[in-house]
């Protein structure tokens, strides 16, 4: 068996190949990143007498393309975590720190680390990665738009938001359609706004609701001159909101149909929906890639640091927030909604609220408390046991 190692870079890629016994077979060779590069690269690995196992960093994203091009050509490859190959080589005697020792370290790590090949799903898990990180841009657009039509809102009927439970129910878009200020719901016929109401909220809402849209209409402190300007940009507004979430609909569609492709139990675990375990496999990839609980933790950001300076040692330890944001922000939206879902972690995060905790301490206990099931059950790759 011989082992490669691909040192990374944007227009440039370095490999080393060594034997078994970690000595180095040929000349370190720089390849670019174009078709002739991996031509190359493909005639130097077919030029060894025995298999070759390729090893190379998830860097940016300039990886990407030799890991397609090694694994459609049959070649087992193992992408590290550069964090994994900077540790171990802290314990070697090479002092130089170059790209051909990089890729000389990262050869001389799959050889004597022994790791598997990374998991064949990983071009599904890449496309998951995308999607959902797509989809909490999408997201954030939403809210965005959604802060500003409230905005408008306040200024010309700041009444209006304590009329419905949600200024973004059908029933209140229906309305908003049709009149943004106070003074257009004011004069709006009583009979058709309750008949407005009524279609779009299936029959909840009607004339009660209309005749107390009106009285707050008529009492309202809105700016009216500038209706006109806010029924602009009301329709905007609305019109944009439609389409983002109508996009945001197709974008989960497209995520549940790759869920399907591989094998996963992720939803298994209570709080955990379609989107939300999309995102959290995608962000942690191959779960061979964490030895440990702690280092996924760490890979998370969810780990405790305490600020300490001088002779001053703060009393209270807060979330590092290192590694992955979109991981981060994940596991949060899955233990907030695991509060509603799972006894035992409602419980939990009542002892921290008791024990003087913040509810953001509490629920980033709650945090770690879910990526320790998470990582069980990906590690032994089983459905989550309720007990």
């Amino acid at each position: 068996m011989f082992y490669c190692g691909i040192d990374i870079a944007k227009y440039k890629h370095v490999v080393s190949i060594m034997d078994e016994k970690g000595q180095v077979t040929r000349k370190t060779l720089s390849i670019t990143n174009t078709r002739e590069g991996f031509d190359q690269l493909l005639e130097a690995l077919q030029g060894q007498s025995e298999a070759v196992s390729v090893g190379l960093e998830a860097t940016g994203h300039y990886w990407l393309a030799i890991y397609d091009e090694l694994t459609r050509r049959g070649y087992p490859v193992t992408v590290l975590n550069p964090l994994q190959v900077a540790a171990y080589r802290k314990t070697g005697i090479r002092k130089v720190k170059n790209d051909v020792s990089d890729s000389i370290w990262i050869a001389d790590y799959i050889r004597v680390s022994n790791l598997p090949p990374t998991t064949p799903d990983l071009p599904v898990l890449l496309q998951l990665r995308e999607l959902t990180r797509f989809r909490f841009r999408l997201s954030e657009q939403i809210g965005d738009v959604k802060r500003k039509l409230l905005c408008i809102l306040d200024r010309v009927f700041p009444e209006y938001d304590r009329l419905f439970s949600s200024v973004f129910l059908q029933a209140s878009r229906a309305v908003l359609q049709e009149a943004v200020s106070a003074h257009e719901f004011a004069d709006f016929d009583l009979h058709e706004l309750a008949d407005l109401l009524s279609q779009a909220s299936r029959g909840r809402f009607g004339q009660e609701k209309a005749e107390l849209l009106q009285q707050q209409a008529r009492h309202s402190v809105g700016v009216a001159f500038l209706a006109d300007a806010a029924r602009i940009e009301m329709g905007c507004l609305l019109a944009q909101i439609n389409l983002l979430e109508e996009q945001r609909s197709q974008l989960d569609l497209a995520i549940a149909e790759r869920m399907q492709q591989i094998p996963q139990h992720i939803t298994s675990i209570p709080g955990i929906g379609p989107a939300t375990g999309a995102a959290i496999l995608a962000e942690i990839g191959d779960i061979q890639r964490f030895e440990t609980l702690d280092k996924l933790v760490s890979y998370a950001g969810i780990d405790a640091t305490v600020y300490q300076t001088g002779q001053f040692t703060a009393s209270e330890a807060h979330m590092s927030k290192r590694g992955s944001p979109y991981l981060r922000q994940a596991l949060w939206l899955a233990a907030v909604a695991a509060l509603l879902h799972d006894p035992s972690l409602k419980a939990y995060y009542q002892k921290k609220r008791d024990e003087g905790k913040h509810h953001g301490t509490a629920v980033g206990a709650v945090c770690h408390k879910l990526l320790a099931r998470i990582f069980v059950i990906l590690k032994e790759q089983r459905p989550y046991v309720i007990r």
